[in-house]
């Protein structure tokens, strides 16, 4: 009855226990920040495909890296951290997808603002037109609700880098999407 089960223990002593040898503590871990880390890992990438892999590249990657965790930060950010790298990792490699500007139609007249479908596909579009630092700064910080020291941290830049590209990316929104507000105003 006083044994300690994998739902019991903290994420700390998970890692430890898969460290030492324990088959199912990393499955366990995996298990219980699924959900969270595929969100981010979607979010980041705008892509499900690309989600998934970059998930599974992540978890690969902290499963064999285990042993670096520096406990200088809880072990979900840690994951967090590896999600977002590796989801990073993914959108540089396909860097060479040219990006598209904005269709003439979306650039000077907003679909219909009523619904907030509409509205929401514009502004995923605008996203994906940013480059992919500033976009993931916003999707850390303004999406996910990361703090600039948090985003810092996950993605291994100063902070100051953090609130430039949030700076910079969110001025690049507000004019792509500033015939949203027009539209909404008539």
């Amino acid at each position: 009855m006083g044994d300690i089960t994998a739902d019991d223990r903290t994420d700390e002593q998970l890692l430890t226990a898969h460290l030492a040898g324990d088959r199912f503590a990393f499955e366990e871990l995996f298990r219980r920040y699924e959900p969270q880390l595929y969100r981010l890992a979607r979010i980041t990438t705008r892509c499900p495909d690309d989600a998934r892999d970059a998930l599974q590249e992540a978890m690969l990657s902290a499963h064999c890296a285990a042993g670096q965790f520096r406990h200088d930060c809880t072990v979900k950010s840690w994951l967090r951290r590896i999600v977002v790298n590796a989801c990073l990792d993914r959108l540089r490699r396909h860097r060479a997808r040219p990006t598209a500007p904005l269709d003439p139609e979306l650039a000077g007249h907003a679909p219909d603002p009523t619904t907030a479908l509409d509205t929401a596909i514009v502004v995923e579009k605008a996203l994906m037109r940013l480059p992919i630092d500033q976009r993931a700064a916003i999707v850390a910080v303004d999406m996910q609700g990361f703090s600039v020291a948090e985003t810092a941290a996950l993605l291994g830049v100063p902070e100051g880098t953090v609130k430039s590209r949030c700076a910079r990316g969110r001025s690049k929104l507000a004019a792509t999407l500033a015939h949203l507000s027009a539209s909404v105003a008539r």
